[in-house]
């Protein structure tokens, strides 16, 4: 099944298919969401068979909107579908642009709509295992030495967003 979203094609913002768009490199929409507790975020192992960064770790939640999805619609949305959260709190923090190379020939340019929310340490989820392998709650500082040992165990936009955007998302909500 294609699934389309919005991307840049030729200057104009066009549903294509999410592919096609990571083939090219097209600029496209995206959400990311930390779920905040404390001094720590909750992040997610990225499930071994999904088609770019497996078995990697991520923020809590990261995805594309549908075409014409409002972009705290499709933080939400994800929230349920990946972990089975259900979170009214999401507060937008800033957009932010990034493009890196993701392996297999592809290539995440997005310009991604970040949210935040506190929340309970114990809040309730459900893992969909065709999303996520394992999530974690982890502090700022361990998080930050874990990317700098090692790495390639991270999403290369978490080790952006830790590297340029930490500050901001720390202090959020």
């Amino acid at each position: 099944m294609t699934q389309l979203i919005p991307a840049w094609d030729n200057g104009v913002l066009t549903p294509l298919d999410k592919l096609d768009v990571h083939r090219r490199g097209l600029k496209h929409p995206a959400i990311s969401v930390f779920l905040l507790c404390g001094d720590q975020t909750l992040i997610q192992q990225r499930a071994a068979h999904k088609y770019h960064t497996p078995d990697l770790w991520a923020n809590t939640v990261c995805t594309h909107p549908h075409w014409e999805e409002p972009s705290l619609t499709c933080a939400n949305r994800r929230l349920g579908e990946e972990l089975g959260i259900t979170c009214g709190d999401l507060q937008f923090g800033q957009t932010v642009e990034y493009r890196a190379d993701v392996g297999g020939g592809l290539i995440e340019h997005e310009v991604v709509d970040i949210y935040t929310a506190r929340v309970e340490v114990d809040i309730a989820m459900v893992l969909n295992p065709d999303e996520v392998q394992a999530v974690r709650w982890i502090g700022f500082d361990q998080l930050a030495q874990e990317i700098d040992e090692t790495p390639e165990r991270f999403t290369p936009w978490l080790r952006v967003y830790m590297r340029d955007h930490r500050d901001w998302i720390t202090a959020a909500v």
